[in-house]
């Protein structure tokens, strides 16, 4: 008979068949129990049985670094500029904005610290798009085409910035490198600014063909793009508005509100953000987007300035300019952002010489300088596209 007694587990846990030894011999208090201990890995609080939970620990890996990171990507708000807001597609005729996408990826790298100019002091005799980079640090990003960028990268043998950006486009004749190129990168990050509840998919018929466009779930998204461009490219004063800059908390906000302004306007889609500006309003934010263009496409930033709290000479770093250019206020904002741009890179090298060990030197400065480096080059390539050296080369002349 008592072969078929049962005794419940405190914690309503399932009944436990006990033995006949168990049953005549009462566990006394205060005495030890003969049946096994607990797990306390498996217990929870109340003394039930828990749960372990798996989790990868690259997971926690970049937790500090992602506080640092703004919610959208470079290519996330380009794209953005240039998606219609109900029709959710892209202009057919701009051709600049897949090959721009591809600078934009290696900016964003840079910005994060992943890549950098390989360290070689004869690099300075070669031009700034064909000075090599390397992966300085191969931890994931969290974004699927960085992190296949990153990867890619690292895997194969060193090329520079302008051979990076004609690989990743498909611009080679070498069928042996065809496998460098990034597929669907436009469609790749509407789907993810969808993830994000920024866009959302719809099927559209174009007569021909049926196809799937993204139009706009969230305009708060896109307007604080548009109105960080406007505040940068309109301000009226010396001083960079709050505005025109990401939130404090995000790294390298002058350089980041730098890049989408040139990125943008290398992509044909500064206009799109620009279409509320009366005509000569928006012939003067061209030319101070021309103006910043021509001072960070050279490598160091603002050749003519000798300090970083210096005045710039705006107009000498570079032979491209479009004609009237920006003056006045324009020249002072400019000058102003390059001479923010120099701080926050001495204060991100000086960080990160403070927090190595007292053998590493100068490594770290170098390393922040080199990181920069690449995002000068980017820049450079953007100016010698076509789409804006049509704006800035000599007059067609009919022979």
């Amino acid at each position: 008979m008592s072969q078929g007694l049962t005794r419940r587990r405190p914690g309503h846990s399932p009944a436990i068949p006990q033995t006949t030894a168990q049953l005549e011999s009462p566990t006394l208090p205060g005495s030890s129990s003969p049946g096994p201990s607990p797990n306390p890995n498996t217990q929870g609080r109340d003394g039930n049985e828990g749960h372990k939970i798996a989790y990868d620990p690259r997971d926690f890996e970049n937790v500090d670094e992602k506080d640092q990171m703004p919610r959208l990507t470079l290519m996330e708000e380009v794209l953005l500029l240039g998606l219609k807001d109900k029709a959710g597609y892209l202009s057919f005729w701009n051709d600049n904005i897949s090959y721009a996408l591809r600078g934009c990826i290696l900016i964003e790298l840079a910005l994060r610290g992943r890549i950098a100019m390989v360290r070689d002091p004869s690099r300075r005799r070669l031009a700034l798009s064909d000075r090599l980079i390397e992966v300085i640090d191969d931890r994931q990003t969290g974004e699927t085409l960085l992190d296949e960028a990153l990867k890619m990268i690292k895997s194969s043998e060193k090329y520079g910035a302008g051979a990076w950006v004609d690989l990743m486009s498909g611009e080679t004749w070498n069928v042996m490198k065809i496998g460098y190129q990034l597929k669907q990168v436009r469609e790749r990050l509407a789907k993810g600014l969808v993830d994000k509840g920024i866009l959302r998919t719809e099927k559209r018929n174009f007569l021909l063909f049926d196809m799937a466009t993204h139009p706009i779930a969230d305009m708060n998204a896109k307007d604080d793009v548009m109105r960080r461009v406007l505040s940068l490219l309109t301000a009226r004063t010396a001083a960079i508005p709050a505005q025109a800059l990401q939130k404090e908390n995000v790294k390298y906000r002058y350089m980041r509100a730098v890049a989408l302004v040139c990125a943008a306007y290398a992509s044909s889609v500064l206009e799109n953000a620009l279409q509320r500006l009366s005509y000569d309003a928006r012939e003067a934010a061209f030319g101070r987007c021309d103006d910043i263009l021509a001072e960070f496409c050279t490598w160091p930033f603002g050749q003519t300035t000798s300090q970083s709290s210096g005045p710039v000479a705006i107009g000498s770093g570079s032979g491209r300019r479009r004609e009237g250019g920006s003056g006045g206020a324009g020249r002072e904002t400019v000058q102003e952002l390059v001479r923010e741009a120099r701080k926050e890179m001495a204060a991100a090298s000086g960080a990160g010489q403070g927090g190595n060990a007292a053998g590493a030197g100068g490594g770290q400065e170098d390393q922040e300088e080199l990181c920069f480096e690449v995002v000068a080059t980017v820049f450079e390539i953007f100016g010698r596209m076509d789409s804006l050296a049509s704006l800035t080369g000599p007059p067609f002349v009919l022979c």
